[in-house]
Parts: structure tokens; sequence; C-alpha cells
């Protein structure tokens, strides 16, 4: 049986993606791991080729057009065998310990029959070029090691989130739940760590600093110069999850998660702005408009709820200005935690 399968989406990875590949071998036969290669130009295919045919009870490829992250998520999925399914960028790592211990648990739960829809890790983000690191954990957020609901989630504050990174879907929830992430998009993952989560009422968090993101690349999707310039791909992003679920709907979750999905969708919009409004410019001003239209003309419940939370620190303010603090903002976030 394969408990966890592993998606590997690549582009142009030949540098790295091996570091990646090898932590997740650890897991043996009790794991798929599925490497997509998403149309590189470089010698990416030939080593996930070397990878399957060294390691056939493990590893599979898919070859395909590029697409982006987005696609490389939905082509692994379509084809998954794990009980579980987690996405690990062909730069980051897992690490063994921590695998190991997450792997053991699926075990015993599913032996005994109680498998949740979803564990939730902790990750670190490795800072390589100074060897510093920042551990997001979420053992203040719930009890670690039991399986529970979401009524006994502790309140998220600020700009604590759960990221991909931090989560493992049961395979089956994440087709329920229709998941499938926009082509030729960045920052899917926003929407992979929002829109499924009503489906996963059964959680189960494992204290390990599982998930290993790298930090350091000048073209990482994390860097305020390439996060400006794709303001239309989160504008993208942000309509899927104020698209996904209405007001009415997030509020008929229990409490726990019903805290937890506004406070993810306040945060998002905080970072649809700094996107946005981070730069000024006619046709950001009337994407700008034209986004708060549409989630007016769907749900105009969220709208005001949105209009009227973390967004009304900076709503009021002349877009110039607003723009200058929320990237302030995003700059000593960045410093805090070694982001960039």
């Amino acid at each position: 049986m394969k408990y966890i399968t592993f998606t590997v989406p690549c582009y142009n990875s030949e540098s790295y993606m091996r570091k990646c590949v090898d932590s997740l071998l650890i897991g043996g036969e009790d794991v798929e791991i599925v490497i997509v290669n998403d149309g590189s130009k470089d010698t990416t295919l030939a080593i996930a080729r070397e990878y399957e045919a060294n390691y056939p009870a493990i590893v599979r490829v898919v070859d395909k057009e590029n697409g982006g992250h987005g696609s490389g998520v939905n082509a692994g999925l379509a084809i998954a065998t794990g009980l579980y399914y987690k996405v690990v960028d062909s730069d980051d790592w897992v690490d063994a310990d921590a695998y190991k211990k997450v792997l053991f648990l699926i075990k015993e739960h599913e032996k005994a029959g109680t498998s949740p829809r979803l564990y939730i890790v902790n990750y670190v983000y490795e800072h390589v070029a100074d060897n510093t690191r920042h551990v997001s954990s979420y053992r203040k957020k719930f009890p670690a090691e039991k399986i529970c609901g979401w009524d006994a989630a502790k309140p998220f504050r600020y700009s604590h989130m759960l990221l991909m990174h931090s989560l493992i879907f049961r395979t089956d929830t994440l087709r329920e739940s229709g998941l499938i992430l926009p082509e030729h998009t960045f920052y899917v993952d926003d929407i992979f760590s929002y829109n499924p989560l009503p489906y996963a009422d059964t959680v189960c968090f494992v204290d390990a600093d599982f998930y290993r993101y790298f930090i350091g690349r000048a073209d990482q999707s994390v860097n305020i110069v390439n996060m400006v310039k794709r303001y239309e791909q989160q504008i993208r992003v942000m309509l899927s999850m104020t698209d996904r679920w209405t007001y009415d709907e997030i509020m008929s979750q229990v409490k726990g998660l019903r805290r937890y999905m506004f406070h993810a969708l306040e945060n998002y919009m905080m970072t649809t702005l700094l996107f946005i409004c981070a730069d000024d410019a006619p046709e950001r001003r009337a994407a700008y408009r034209e986004m708060w239209e549409h989630i007016r003309a769907r749900d105009e419940k969220l709208y005001k709820k949105l209009r009227r939370g973390l967004a009304a620190l900076v709503l009021p303010l002349p877009w110039k200005l607003r723009g200058k603090i929320l990237v302030f903002g995003y700059k000593v976030l960045c410093k805090r935690i070694k982001l960039g």
C-alpha cells in the first residue's frame, strides 16, 4: 500500500532536484514519488527518468508541456495512488526524522481505522545563504498527535497561516473537493491551502519540523520584485477563493474552521492589495476596482466582511501611501522570518 503520494513539480530543476527526491526516497515502498517535468529545457527529464529506472516501485514520471506549478500539482493528483497527497517543490526537501514520524502515525491511524482527512506539520524557512532558519509551528493551535475536529483549533493571529508546506491531505479529500489549480499562474498554493478545508473535517497536527522551504533564489515567487509584476495572477488566485465559498457557507462551518477561513481570506486580501498597490498605473487601479466589484456582485456579505477586516487598516489611505505601508510591512515580515 502507498501511504503518501509525493508530487514534485519540476521546471528546469536540474541543479537542485536531487536533494528533494533523495529526501523523499527514505519512505521506501510505503510511498510513491511522482516527478512532473513541466516542459523543462535542461536535463530535468533525464534526471527524473534516471530515478524512475533506479526505483521503479517508488518513482513515476509525468512528462508534459509547460503549464506552471498548478498544472504540475494537478497532474500528480490525477494519477496519485497514495492514501495521502503531498506536494514538495523541487528546490525544497523534507526532514528525515520528521518524515519517519509522520509516516509512522499515518500507518498507525490507518491500521486503527481512524485516518484523519488532514495532517498538519510544521515547516521551516531555510535561508541557505547565511545558514539561518525560521520555524513556523502550529503547536499553539492544535493538540499534538491527536485526531480532532476544527472545534479544537485555537485562533490564528496576525499573518500566521496554514500553507501548502504544512498540509498533507487525504487524496480522496482533495478529489472530493474538486480541486483543480489554474495553469500558468503563480501563487496557486493559496488555493490549495484554502479551498479544500471544509472537506477536511478531521485533522491531526504532528509536532515535527517536516517541510524545509529553501529561501535564496532571485527568481522565487516570494521575491517582492516578482510579486509586484504578477499582480494580475494574484488577483486571479484571490477571486478563486472568494468565489469558492460564500459568506453564508463559511458561517455554516464549525467555529474553529469558520474563524480560520475568515482569518485566511483577510490575510490573502492584504497580500493581494500589496501586489496591486506596490506600484501605480491606470491598469492597476482598474484591476483593483474590478476585483472589488466582482466580489461585491457575487457576495455582498463577504465583500463587507473583507472591507471591514484587516483591509480596513489601509483602504482609506491614498493609493501611493497605501502601497508604501504595505511594502514596508512585507519587508518587516520578511526580515523577521528570513524570507528573502
